[in-house]
């Protein structure tokens, strides 16, 4: 319409331009002619709009309030006009539906329903680009809905687990039958350290990991001991599962691929009456759960296919990946994730916490200062330090909770010591025993001294650089003339100047 009044304004318009337009509009021409002369009487560019109902503010809360039930918000403001004179006019039942299609987005109204996951469910979310292996991990925990047997009471496992988003290879895991702790977040990074089975050869140290603000991922012992490799941890917004996509689709995959077919599964079909179809099945041991889980992991890196993999497994994803790794050696593992509480033990065997703690490498080293290093949450064993150095002395078990191999170890020690000490004292008496060489004459006594290891290759070194024609000696044994049976050279035969041209021809 700006373009056809400026035309008219200007006298240039013509049947030709209301042709064009309508023709481009899909409109007829009588139709343009009509918009043309509003345009000039009311001065409008556009089609005036209906009054309609439109959904208010009040008329969301009142969804909200019953469960997204159109029909019971109608109810709630025909009451309200009725007893407030003042109100403005209810619209009927179908108006209401229409209007809450029309103003309100299927986003919008499941939630209204069902609450923010609903909501969310209708969200477009973006997609990371493609990186390389060990750029970025994601970690997480997840809640196993599997009853299992854990010292004759049911109980269902948590799994704690990290991811590479570019491969999708699972490089550590961690089971624990209770809600896990830091202990659980720890022992899992180890093992996806160091590219050991049965997670190898994935593994490596990461560029970055991703987690959401669990308590456990933030604590200060994940922070320090990945802050010690350069490694940063990003926490992110709690509840915010796309913004970790890779470790939430493995949680899924692991309930659909797994965890559905194992016995006592929480979310299995249930009957009319609420009740599984075998209450009374029997539960899978702890052990034999977590055996089953590492061979799905297992099965998981080496022969399931993800599809943005272009067919390839997870294994094979990675070992096509050229980026180069970074790996940790044992020394620096050796202090991953410990924590120390800057105290100074003395080596009498250990005692820390009120209790005594034993090794073979401590035989002999009572009264050395050492410091103490450990696992949260484990205190069977510990690492001991040398306080002054701070160089790795070794490991060190609970002496009370010690098996019978743990405490044949420390006496095996013990003896080893004892009969090293033992074989040097006698060696030294030898050494301090004096010996005299024979004598066939009346004379003092003379002492023996055996040669040094050094003076006896001295020797040997001298004999081998001497000429050995020097040392021989004719004039003592005259040669004799050779025997008839030995075969005597020939002398060589000259030939004549002939015998040589008739050779040559």
């Amino acid at each position: 319409m700006p373009r056809l009044l400026d035309l008219d304004g200007r006298g240039e318009l013509t049947a030709a331009h209301v042709r064009l337009v309508a023709q481009a509009l899909g409109k007829s021409e009588r139709t343009v002619w009509r918009w043309l002369a509003a345009a000039r009487e009311d001065h409008r560019l556009a089609r005036v709009e209906s009054s309609r109902f439109t959904v208010t503010t009040e008329v969301r809360r009142l969804l909200a309030l019953w469960g997204g039930n159109a029909s019971r918000v109608h109810a709630e403001l025909v009451q309200r006009a009725a007893e407030d004179p003042d109100a403005p006019p209810v619209p009927s039942l179908s108006t209401l539906h229409r209007a809450i299609r029309r103003d309100l987005t299927r986003g919008e109204r499941a939630g209204l329903k069902s609450g923010e996951a609903a909501r969310r469910a209708h969200d477009v979310f973006g997609q990371r680009p493609a990186t390389h292996r060990n750029a970025v991990w994601e970690g997480d925990h997840k809640h196993v809905p599997v009853e299992v047997d854990v010292e004759g009471e049911l109980a269902t496992p948590w799994v704690t687990w990290f991811i590479d988003c570019a491969t999708k290879a699972i490089t550590g895991v961690a089971v624990t039958a209770h809600a896990p702790s830091r202990d659980a977040v720890l022992a899992s990074l180890r093992i996806a350290i160091t590219r050991t089975e049965p997670f190898g050869p994935v593994g490596g140290l990461p560029g970055q990991i991703r987690v959401d603000r669990g308590k456990e991922f933030l604590c200060r012992a994940v922070t320090v001991a990945m802050g010690a490799f350069a490694v940063p941890v990003t926490d992110l917004p709690a509840y915010s599962p796309h913004l970790k996509g890779t470790i939430e689709a493995l949680n899924d995959a692991v309930e659909e691929m797994f965890l559905v077919s194992l016995p006592r599964y929480t979310g299995r079909q249930r009957l009319t009456s609420g009740r599984l179809a075998d209450p009374e099945a029997p539960p899978l041991t702890y052990e034999a759960f977590v055996g089953l889980l590492l061979d799905w992991v297992t099965c998981w890196n080496t022969r399931h296919h993800p599809s943005a993999l272009n067919g390839k497994t997870p294994v094979e994803a990675w070992q096509a990946d050229a980026t180069p790794l970074t790996d940790v050696s044992a020394g620096q593992l050796a202090t991953f994730a410990l924590e120390d509480n800057g105290r100074t033990y003395t080596i009498s065997g250990v005692r820390w916490r009120r209790r005594d703690y034993l090794a073979p490498w401590m035989n002999g080293r009572t009264g050395t200062k050492v410091s103490v290093r450990h696992l949260p949450h484990h205190d069977d064993t510990i690492e001991v330090f040398d306080a002054a150095t701070g160089r790795h002395l070794g490991s060190a078990f609970l002496a009370a909770a010690a098996s019978r191999e743990q405490i044949r170890s420390v006496q095996a020690a013990r003896t080893a010591a004892a009969r090293r000490l033992k074989a040097d004292l006698r060696a030294a008496e030898k050494l301090r025993r004096r010996r005299f060489e024979a004598s066939t004459t009346a004379a003092p006594p003379r002492p023996l001294v055996a040669p040094t290891s050094a003076q006896a290759e001295e020797e040997l070194g001298a004999a081998a650089q001497t000429d050995r024609r020097a040392l021989a000696r004719p004039d003592l044994v005259p040669h004799g003339p050779a025997p008839d049976t030995w075969a005597r050279p020939r002398p060589p035969r000259t030939s004549t100047p002939d015998e040589d041209q008739a050779d040559d021809r």
